[in-house]
């Protein structure tokens, strides 16, 4: 089940790190990311991360992180409530 507000929050962070403008509006969560959003490369992937471990209070290691991660905005969200989900558990 996805939380639309993660997916906002999500789409912020891409539109604000990618300066997509309102080009993000057209992203839906079967858009592909990786090879369709020039503007996403290694350096971006590692600041749209960045961002993510600080708007969520997560931790994401390295060796999470694969094309797979950042093949559409759905994998991305998926990932990321992963990631929130096992934090939870770790905290209560």
């Amino acid at each position: 089940m996805t939380n639309t507000s993660h997916t906002t929050e999500i789409k912020k962070i891409l539109a604000d790190t990618l300066g997509l403008d309102k080009r993000i509006d057209a992203i839906e969560s079967d858009t592909i990311l990786l090879g369709n959003i020039p503007e996403l490369d290694s350096v971006a992937v590692v600041t749209i991360i960045l961002a993510l471990e600080k708007k969520f209070s997560i931790a994401i290691k390295d060796d999470e992180i694969s094309a797979k991660t950042f093949a559409t905005l759905g994998t991305l969200v998926g990932f990321v409530e992963q990631k929130i989900a096992d934090h939870n558990k770790q905290s209560g």
